[in-house]
């Protein structure tokens, strides 16, 4: 559908296929989901906010993870539930853009707050002497603080490179907003738009893969000179809960954004590998640290038996 951007500022989401009576069930499941994300990703911040004990590096960086979570899935679900009500996929232009720029923040937030998790799980099996020099709470705020640069200036640089352009189609062909489905609505050149894509992909995908795979190299190698038994099932059973979110993670976003690269590719499974990225690590990321992490559990289970009453 062909249309011009100043006379036209509503674009049409890729169809849910919801029947009627599919409607109820999917309000239902899509608020709960959302719900579920928000109290467990809020519960994980407060919990390290509130408990001093946690406040090591560590935590501090996991910290960011929730929120990375919390914006990745209020950028998705509250529309989404929206459009299962009103029956409709529209959204504005302006919101489009909005969304998908939140939502590609999500993702690469992610995978770089999980790199810089790597490294600090790094420098604490490998240089264990060291870790409270290299990770003092000056070079901990440089990692975070850097960590949020590259991803904000990155997708900042995206998406201004995007909004030069008006739009000639109304059809975005995922179930939510992103920048490769806003290129697709565009009829002039974009061939800069697809270089600094490939560019980001390449960064943003092989730099934390490299990271992640020497930093677990490096742990596994020191796992298996050490005596330790103990510490050395502890950090394998760090690295693998963590390696597993990762690659989860990339794949599924790997796929999503190259097969938007490529004609062949089934649009089914596109859209399923994308909407996988936005739901699962929010939903799975607060209960995996939070059960695998033994000091974070210790201190979630207080705080809920002080102000909930729960009973273990």
């Amino acid at each position: 559908m062909y249309t011009n951007s100043s006379t036209s500022s509503l674009l049409t989401l890729q169809s849910l296929g919801l029947s009627s009576t599919d409607i109820y069930p999917a309000f239902v499941f899509g608020t709960l989901t959302y719900l579920i994300i928000m109290f467990s990703n809020l519960l994980v911040l407060t919990v390290i906010a509130m408990n001093k004990k946690l406040h090591k590096p560590m935590f501090i960086l996991l910290f960011n993870l929730p929120i990375s979570d919390i914006v990745g899935a209020t950028a998705f679900f509250p529309h989404l539930i929206f459009s299962i009500v009103a029956e409709n996929r529209l959204i504005s232009h302006h919101a489009c853009i909005f969304q998908a720029f939140l939502i590609h923040v999500y993702g690469t937030g992610n995978l770089l707050i999980l790199s810089a998790m790597a490294y600090d799980r790094y420098i604490a099996v490998c240089f264990p002497l060291r870790y409270t020099t290299i990770m003092n709470s000056h070079n901990l705020m440089k990692m975070i603080v850097i960590t949020w640069f590259i991803n904000l200036s990155m997708m900042f640089t995206l998406f201004i490179l995007l909004v030069r352009f008006k739009t000639c189609r109304t059809n975005i062909v995922d179930f939510y907003c992103n920048n490769q489905s806003l290129v697709k609505l565009i009829c002039d050149d974009t061939s800069v738009n697809n270089y600094y894509g490939l560019a980001t992909i390449f960064l943003l995908m092989g730099g934390p893969l490299a990271i992640i795979l020497y930093t677990y190299a490096q742990i596994l190698r020191t796992c298996v000179i050490t005596n330790h038994t103990d510490a050395r099932q502890k950090a394998i059973q760090t690295c693998a809960t963590h390696l597993i979110v990762f690659l989860s993670l990339q794949i599924n976003t790997v796929f999503a954004l190259i097969s938007h690269r490529i004609d062949s590719s089934s649009p089914v499974l596109r859209r399923a590998f994308g909407v996988s990225v936005l739901i699962f690590p929010p939903f799975f990321d607060p209960i995996i640290y939070g059960l695998k992490t033994k000091e974070l559990k210790q201190c979630i289970v207080m705080f809920l038996k002080r102000n909930v009453g729960l009973t273990m």
